[in-house]
């Protein structure tokens, strides 16, 4: 059997969103075309982007918020995984992401998911310790128990 080493794989740059309330809750968000399946919200780091940026551009087009709505506390990564059984997106194995903190610092109306490109079809507000693994697809489980580990010190 011949095994794909770890440096001829190739990760697309993603980064994705931990928004914290004042009350310590995390913004989960349910996927559009999968019903049951929440998560944080990400995207793709596109050429000549910083992450900084991509972090602006996707929390502008998956919530319709503005950097007027929150305030970056921490970012952690990079956190990889693959998207499983040899299969390609947009010529990618996997992603490699970053993980920023924010706090949510505007009201939960500024909050809109209904976008010209909608990516979600509801959110809501959980403590982090409430994340329910069984949301995700298997393949990004490891990465989003690594997150609540390293952001909340949570073990799943």
């Amino acid at each position: 059997m011949v095994f794909e080493s770890q440096s001829s794989l190739n990760y697309r740059p993603n980064v994705a969103a931990i928004l914290q309330d004042a009350e310590g809750r995390v913004l989960v968000c349910e996927r559009f075309n999968l019903p049951g399946a929440w998560q944080f919200p990400q995207g793709g780091v596109d050429k000549g982007e910083s992450r900084d940026e991509a972090l602006v551009r996707e929390l502008a087009e998956e919530l319709s918020l503005t950097t007027d709505d929150y305030r970056l506390l921490a970012s952690k990564g990079p956190y990889r995984y693959l998207f499983g059984n040899g299969r390609k997106k947009k010529g990618f194995d996997g992603q490699e992401q970053t993980y920023f903190l924010a706090r949510f610092t505007a009201t939960a109306d500024r909050i809109d998911v209904h976008t010209k490109h909608q990516e979600f079809q509801a959110f809501r507000w959980i403590d982090p310790a409430e994340f329910n693994l069984a949301w995700l697809p298997g393949f990004k489980r490891d990465v989003y128990r690594a997150v609540l580990r390293d952001f909340f010190e949570i073990s799943k």
